[in-house]
């Protein structure tokens, strides 16, 4: 429990001192477009096939519970709401997410064996606004743009499997995706995203600046950001759920 409460109060303080500079000048954008780079567009790909499979899997799923009521013709909503509320949201945050947690956390690990955090400190620069500010704007930026593509692209998936498979209509498909489909759909994957991005990249920031030892403590660390990524995604996911089923 010492531990647990330990890694709480440091990640709030961490991010309340990014928070802190990231309002005060001087502003590193270079540094952010590097990140935004970095964990969005080399994401890219990853987030593309995810989502494509996700969309998929929905379909398949849904459309064997629907059949057995007769309406099969509400795939393309169920598609549709299952990616953009939950699936797309947490899909992107779990898998890009661990891939892009565990590289903040080995890149600002080995900038540690190496004292690079040190020198920076030595020369008088900020280590958080210098280090941590780009990669948590990145990640808030960045995790919903990748939400967006992975949701459009699973109900591209899905519209494949009700076309091919259950000779559904294309029109049809997607006209009952947008008649269906609220724009609380929207609002609410799209703003666990941003929660998600943000938890991710402080994660990430915060193993790796806390991370102690050598190459074995650095491979250590990183596993455990990948973990850690994965209970704060899904704590965060199930109390913001509550939250919006709340408005």
């Amino acid at each position: 429990m010492r531990t647990f409460f330990d890694y709480l109060g440091g990640s709030a303080f961490l991010a309340w001192q990014a928070f802190r500079e990231a309002l005060l000048p001087p502003y590193f954008l270079g540094l952010f477009v590097v990140q935004l780079h970095t964990i969005g567009v080399l994401s890219l790909v990853l987030t593309v096939i995810a989502g494509f499979f996700a969309g998929m899997v929905v379909a398949l799923q849904g459309a064997h519970e629907l059949e057995r009521f007769g309406a099969l013709l509400y795939i393309g909503p169920t598609v549709a709401r299952s990616m953009v509320r939950e699936a797309g949201p947490v899909m992107t945050a779990l898998l890009v997410g661990g891939k892009v947690g565990a590289g903040i956390t080995a890149e600002l690990g080995a900038m540690r064996v190496t004292e690079q955090v040190d020198a920076l400190r030595v020369i008088g620069a900020n280590s958080v606004k210098y280090l941590v500010v780009p990669r948590l704007l990145a990640g808030v930026v960045a995790f919903p743009l990748l939400t967006i593509i992975a949701n459009a692209v699973g109900v591209v998936g899905g519209l494949l499997v009700a076309l091919f498979q259950y000779r559904l209509d294309a029109t049809l498909y997607w006209n009952t995706v947008f008649d269906f489909t609220t724009f609380q759909d929207y609002f609410s994957g799209f703003a666990k995203s941003i929660v998600f991005g943000f938890l991710v990249a402080l994660a990430g920031c915060y193993q790796g600046l806390s991370f102690t030892g050598g190459s074995v403590e650095l491979g250590r660390a990183t596993t455990a950001t990948v973990v850690v990524i994965g209970i704060a995604v899904l704590v965060a996911d199930f109390l913001l759920t509550q939250c919006f089923f709340l408005l």
